[in-house]
Order: C-alpha cells, then structure tokens, then sequence
C-alpha cells in the first residue's frame, strides 16, 4: 500500500498549488479546474455563470474547489478574485486566464460593428491583461508562479476567424511576450496554450459546421479529434514544475495545422 501512495502522490502534479481559472464553469476551463483538482491542487473558478460555477465546485468537493464571480473586463473583479484565492488559500501559484468569447462570424470589415469588436477585445485581451496584472501583484513578493493565457491558432496565422477574434488572440500572445520578458526577473513564468478547433456545440454553432464538415477540420493529423480535455492537459504542463524552465512560449495544439498550406503541399491532404 505504501509504494501506491508513493506513486499515487508523484502522479499529482500540482499537489500543494492554488489555481485560479477566468472561464472556469464550461468548455476548457472546466476541463482544467477537474484536471488540476485531480493532480492536488486547490481550485478557484472565477466566472460569471453562476450556477454552472457552483455544480463545478459541488462535484469537485468544496475542499478542492471553490467559485467567485468575475466578469473580467471589470478591474475590481479581477481584483477581487486574485484576493480570494489568496485569502482562501494564503497563495497563489497558477493563474488560468481562460475566458474568452468568439463574437459574431462577420468576415466583412464593411459588415463588422465596432461596439463588438471592442467587446471582443475587451473580454480576451482586456481579461488576460487584468488577470497577469492582479496574479503579478501577489506573485512578484514570493518570486514564484505561472501565468497562463488561453490563445488560439488565430492569433499565429490569419484567415481562420473573424477580425475582432483573430486581433484579440494576437494581442494576447504578445501581450504573454511582453510580461513573460518584465516577470521573468521576479522568478514568474508567462506563457500561453493556444488551440486548434476545439468541437463544443457553441464552435459548431458559430461555424455552421455538420458532422462532415467537422470531419474535414481534422484533416491534417489523422486519427485525433480535439477535446477540450486536451487543452487542459497542455495548461497543466505550463502550471506544473515540470515546465519550470518554460518562459514566453506560445504551446501550440493543433495537430500540425498552422503548418500546411493547403493550396501547395506535396503530400496530398485526404479527407
């Protein structure tokens, strides 16, 4: 029994970290607060669906994960979360800056309303920079920490989504660069995990996209389908000790993607 639990307790890779995840109540977020929960670590969703946050946290038990609303284009929210986990928990050690919205799909400028685009940016670049400043403030006295920010291929190559959401993601990749370059000198990682397609039914939706066309998205690497669980996977990577020597890195998922150029390509791209 006792080389189980050794092995069990080597398994938990964030055994003893407080996280803290924007955009925690669905899709990549939850993934990750169930994931980081399973490896030790204390989790505070940060969110503003209230009861999706709560179901979260009854599920993971109350003594692994908790909820605090946060809209994250409001400082004081932002704030306020940051000071939760640390009072709740006395630390914070991985701040998830998750959430993010897509927009409407409006591929013509002359279509595009500038009061969504502002609301895009708002949310994905406006809340990753609030999220690194208010992890950064408790951060830098300790001189420790990962700060992790949810991109998106969009923000490496263009003709993938709309403008508003494609800006937003280049703007959080470089805004991850900047901080990672100031952080890095108190001791604190800044890094970013940015997804392929990830199929939820609200991507579907958005794209318009039937069960052959989501087949043809997952032409390039052939056998493997995106899960959000995958994500979670490349966040907890970033988060743990494992990755403490990575700094400034944009973790690209998507099984090759960005990579291709479809219209020349010597290997012939089978559906």
């Amino acid at each position: 029994m006792g080389s189980v639990s050794l092995v069990s307790a080597a398994l938990r890779r964030l055994e003893g970290k407080v996280a803290l995840i924007t955009g925690g109540s669905s899709g990549i977020g939850e993934s990750a607060a169930r994931l980081f929960a399973k490896h030790g670590a204390k989790v505070v969703i940060a969110d503003v669906q209230d009861e999706l946050g709560h179901s979260v946290c009854e599920e993971l038990k109350t003594e692994s994960a908790s909820f605090v609303h946060c809209d994250v284009t409001q400082e004081k929210d932002v704030e306020n979360a940051v000071n939760t986990a640390v009072s709740k928990h006395g630390k914070l050690d991985i701040m998830f800056n998750n959430a993010g919205i897509v927009g409407t799909p409006k591929p013509n400028i002359l279509d595009n309303d500038k009061a969504e685009f502002e609301k895009v940016i708002s949310v994905n670049v406006v809340g990753a920079f609030l999220g690194t400043k208010h992890a950064a403030r408790v951060m830098i006295p300790v001189r420790r920490g990962s700060i992790i920010s949810t991109a998106s291929v969009c923000g490496t190559i263009g003709g993938v989504a709309s403008h508003a959401y494609t800006s937003s993601k280049h703007g959080v990749i470089g805004l991850m660069r900047n901080t990672a370059v100031e952080l890095g000198q108190h001791g604190i990682r800044v890094n970013c995990v940015s997804p392929y397609v990830v199929l939820t039914p609200l991507v579907k939706d958005f794209f318009k996209l039937d069960d052959d066309e989501v087949n043809r998205l997952y032409s390039n690497l052939k056998e493997a389908v995106l899960k959000a669980e995958d994500i979670a996977e490349a966040a907890l990577f970033l988060g743990s000790d494992e990755s403490k020597y990575v700094s400034g890195h944009n973790l690209i998922v998507d099984g090759g993607f960005t990579i291709v150029n479809p219209g020349f390509c010597m290997f012939p791209q089978s559906i």
